[in-house]
């Protein structure tokens, strides 16, 4: 290997970088911490080779140990969420979630997704974007309380009636009854897709319920609650969707897939699949449920009063500050959050009235209940 030393501008980033990440109380959602294993691997030679194509099919020559670390990954991770395919080359949620409406939808369809003030994701059909420039997009939303009604979304499906229901959500901290979109699904000939990129460690470790007994096709980050590096992944049971999955991520979407962060997915779903990840899941929203808990004490308005996962989302609407101002306020006190909608919204998407506090990251760092007890005192002070 050639040898050349950094950049001293690239270093000074990495070193601030570095410093930021080891000096702040992480609390966004949708981040976590690596393992080193899982950083080395996204650092390893395995990003020299090119391997377009999938193991044993591959449109390049060298590729054995290509075909090697994907299966490995692909057989892990089947193993570890108990279904019969997967395909790990998506670089992002976002790409698992466009080849599977590409897989599964012709353009001109109707997607039905959760409303992203409400708590859904971009990707779910909102209007910037490809899936619902593309797609014809409706959305469902929840009730008063925060919370999703079912029959609600039963009767808009009814009416609306589209190819794909997608379930999953960006900002929804509450247990997702996938049964009961299965049913809403099932009752109109739609696919049921399930987008469980904040979850899927949760899942892994059997403290959130799994949508692979009902869903037609998974979709998923791998970083966030999987602890994983950046990327995303597709799990499905029926043989049926594998031509159509896998072709609509290479060559319908992807080129070359990232090798380097395929064998970081195949650590990543193996550091999963231990009973010591079981507990660290478990911890993740025993912790949040422990913060919760102190902001309702403190008077603090909490969304659907509580929470079933490592996400919180905090009202403020009747607060002095807006979420830009509260997660700056945080910032400069050594807490990163970010600003983050709530339904029915009375402030523009720029200054929104709610923040998404995640547990994930410190648990990562052996955080428990009364540790993030302290850090919501903290929060209250600050905000109050």
């Amino acid at each position: 290997m050639w040898r050349r030393s950094m950049n001293e501008k690239v270093r000074y980033i990495l070193t601030k970088e570095h410093g930021r990440q080891l000096n702040t109380v992480e609390l966004i959602a949708s981040e976590n911490f690596a393992s080193e294993a899982v950083m080395e691997l996204c650092g390893s030679i395995f990003t020299n080779k090119y391997a377009e194509g999938y193991p044993g099919k591959r449109y390049y020559n060298g590729c054995e140990n290509m075909d090697l670390i994907e299966q490995l990954a692909i057989d892990t991770v089947c193993e570890l969420y108990g279904c019969n395919y997967a395909n790990v080359q998506p670089h992002s949620g976002v790409n698992a979630n466009t080849a599977v409406y590409q897989a599964l939808m012709k353009p001109g369809d109707t997607l039905m997704g959760m409303d992203l003030a409400s708590g859904g994701h971009l990707s779910h059909g909102a209007p910037p974007t490809l899936s619902g420039k593309v797609y014809n997009a409706v959305t469902y939303g929840v009730d008063e309380d925060g919370l999703l009604n079912y029959e609600q979304i039963r009767s808009l499906a009814k009416v609306s009636r589209p190819k794909v229901i997608v379930a999953g959500a960006s900002a929804y901290p509450r247990q997702i009854d996938w049964s009961a979109f299965k049913d809403i699904a099932d009752g109109i000939g739609a696919y049921l897709v399930v987008d469980m990129a904040h979850y899927s460690g949760l899942i892994a470790g059997g403290a959130y319920d799994s949508p692979l007994p009902y869903a037609d096709v998974v979709t998923s980050t791998t970083h966030k609650t999987l602890r994983g590096p950046r990327g995303g992944m597709i799990l499905w049971n029926n043989p049926d969707y594998t031509k159509k999955i896998n072709s609509a991520i290479f060559p319908g979407t992807q080129g070359g897939p990232l090798m380097n962060i395929i064998a970081a997915k195949a650590q990543c779903y193996t550091e999963a699949s231990t009973p010591e990840f079981q507990i660290y899941a478990h911890q993740i929203v025993d912790n949040a449920e422990a913060m919760c808990e102190v902001f309702k004490k403190r008077g603090f308005k909490i969304q659907t009063d509580g929470t079933d996962s490592h996400i919180i989302l905090m009202d403020l609407s009747e607060s002095k500050y807006s979420g830009r101002e509260a997660a700056d306020l945080l910032e400069v006190n050594g807490i990163t959050v970010n600003k983050n909608g709530i339904p029915n919204d009375p402030r523009n998407f720029v200054e929104t009235s709610g923040i998404r506090i995640g547990t994930a990251a410190e648990t990562t760092r052996g955080l428990k209940e009364e540790d993030f007890e302290k850090i919501a005192y903290k929060i209250c002070n600050l905000l109050k």
